[in-house]
């Protein structure tokens, strides 16, 4: 009972701190910005040089250098968690929602008072609702998923360097190049691997219902929070095997983490929806990874 109790808190302190990226990111980048305004301030009266007539010059028509040094310190969290939403929602989402929902049923409403026919309009629908899915599909939707997989995959690593490099400082990667490529296609592999299993379980005909269906939630859940802790774990220089054996030993409250973006991710029916509904979602668990600390304890 004990143990149960444990587990369930810990799902809980898990499912909570998901949350906290909803609320970090709205002042994460005026923190950060103001303390590299700060270390900067202090380092240029640090080394002052004697204030003559050429450096008075100098500051007051900074350099094309200094200028780019301060637009790459500034964060830019706030910003690509916008361009993820406008994106994969804004963009994405709301045209497909668009074309589903007011398009074709626009079109079959105008064939209906051209025939007022029952047997002529199920026809001609018959034939033209593929084919206007299928065009739409091809020319619209496939070519943009694919563009928005490559820029999220940039914005989400963005995200995930401007948090790393406010509250732990510079990035610590794996120092062997060798090492770092074979632990990131290992890592995908699993990835796939995982998320294939995940799949099995979801249609595996199980007498009990609704089994795997919470067998499945459990795998999305972990593997949720196996993508969003990623960033953060390889920024630390944290090799695959210290990462997915960090969370097997926690797994509740990894459990807990993923349980909401997991969830989120399922409601709708289409997988590209699905996709979609995630990637605006997910840059927030980012930083509520980031942000993080993971209750450790003994199972």
């Amino acid at each position: 009972m004990e143990t149960l109790w444990r587990v369930s808190t810990t799902v809980l302190h898990g499912v909570l701190d998901s949350i906290k990226g909803i609320t970090v990111v709205f002042y994460l980048d005026k923190e950060a910005n103001s303390r590299y305004t700060q270390a900067s301030t202090k380092s240029q009266l640090g080394s002052a040089p004697p204030r003559t007539k050429e450096s008075l010059s100098t500051q007051q028509h900074p350099s094309s250098n200094q200028l780019v040094s301060k637009r790459i310190d500034e964060s830019k969290v706030l910003k690509r968690v916008v361009q993820c939403s406008m994106l994969n929602g804004g963009i994405f989402l709301l045209s497909i929602l668009f074309f589903e929902h007011i398009v074709l049923p626009g079109l079959h409403l105008l064939l209906w008072s051209l025939f007022q026919n029952a047997t002529t309009l199920t026809t001609v629908w018959g034939w033209m609702q593929p084919s206007l899915s299928l065009l739409f599909n091809s020319f619209w939707v496939a070519p943009l998923f694919l563009l928005s997989k490559i820029v999220n995959s940039l914005w989400f690593q963005d995200i995930a360097d401007s948090a790393y490099k406010f509250r732990k400082g510079r990035p610590q990667l794996i120092p062997s190049i060798s090492k770092l490529i074979a632990d990131t296609l290992i890592s995908l592999l699993i990835q796939i691997l995982f998320l294939l299993q995940s799949t099995l379980v979801k249609y595996l005909p199980v007498p009990v219902p609704f089994a795997c269906t919470a067998i499945y939630m459990v795998h999305m859940s972990l593997l949720c929070s196996l993508y969003a802790f990623e960033y953060k774990w390889f920024n630390m220089g944290w090799e695959l095997h210290k990462r997915l054996t960090y969370i097997e030993q926690n797994w509740p409250y990894f459990l807990g983490f993923g349980l909401p973006l997991a969830v989120l991710s399922e409601l709708p029916n289409s997988i590209v929806i699905s996709g979609c509904v995630f990637s605006v979602l997910f840059p927030l668990f980012i930083i509520s990874a980031n942000e993080a600390t993971p209750r450790v304890d003994v199972w």
